[in-house]
């Protein structure tokens, strides 16, 4: 299919603005549409992972990688450009985050700083997790090896996830276990809270 250059423009510009949104939604901080677009780290790391995907996906693979470490000297987030990112991706303050090259990431997921979806593998097979849509990921969590986080999932902070989590659980600590029952409405916001 054959796009002009306007609807690829006004394609960008839904994007940008359903990721305003979804930072509306999921950052108490935000104010307005103004300060988001100038000050959100985590947005401008999206951003240009998108921008360096594409680079990697045609196969200009040096300059995906150089894009994709500038970003990371002024974000803190380092998104490899192999990664693949649903929409309304959202890292809230973005420090210290890290995503592999085989991750692979659903819509609308909210990771806060300090996690890593990492590998466990040397070899050049699938060895970064799998996130489903709607998960949420507490700072400093750390998500090693080819798991897959189900949907709707939440997972603690510095939680250390080497084990598949399934749908709309709730998993904590080193190794994370998942918990029992459902979670209380307070954990569904913020898993973190109890950490």
């Amino acid at each position: 299919m054959v796009t002009s250059p306007l609807d690829r423009v006004m394609s960008v510009v839904a994007t940008v603005r359903e990721d305003l949104a979804a930072a509306h939604r999921r950052d108490p901080a935000a104010t307005d549409d103004l300060s988001i677009l100038l000050t959100s780290p985590g947005l401008h790391a999206i951003w240009t992972h998108r921008v360096a995907h594409r680079l990697w996906e045609r196969g200009a693979r040096l300059p995906a990688l150089v894009l994709a470490q500038g970003a990371r000297s002024v974000t803190g987030v380092e998104i490899h450009p192999g990664a693949r990112v649903g929409r309304r991706f959202f890292i809230d303050h973005g420090m210290g985050v890290v995503v592999g090259e085989t991750a692979e990431v659903g819509d609308d997921v909210m990771l806060y700083h300090g996690v890593t979806l990492g590998g466990r593998s040397m070899e050049r097979v699938k060895r970064h997790p799998t996130v489903g849509s709607g998960v949420t990921i507490g700072a400093g969590a750390r998500v090693l090896g080819p798991v897959v986080l189900g949907e709707g999932s939440q997972i603690g902070a510095n939680a250390v996830v080497v084990k598949d989590v399934p749908a709309r659980a709730t998993a904590v600590g080193i190794p994370a276990t998942v918990r029992s029952g459902s979670a209380h409405p307070e954990e569904q916001v913020d898993p973190a809270i109890w950490i």
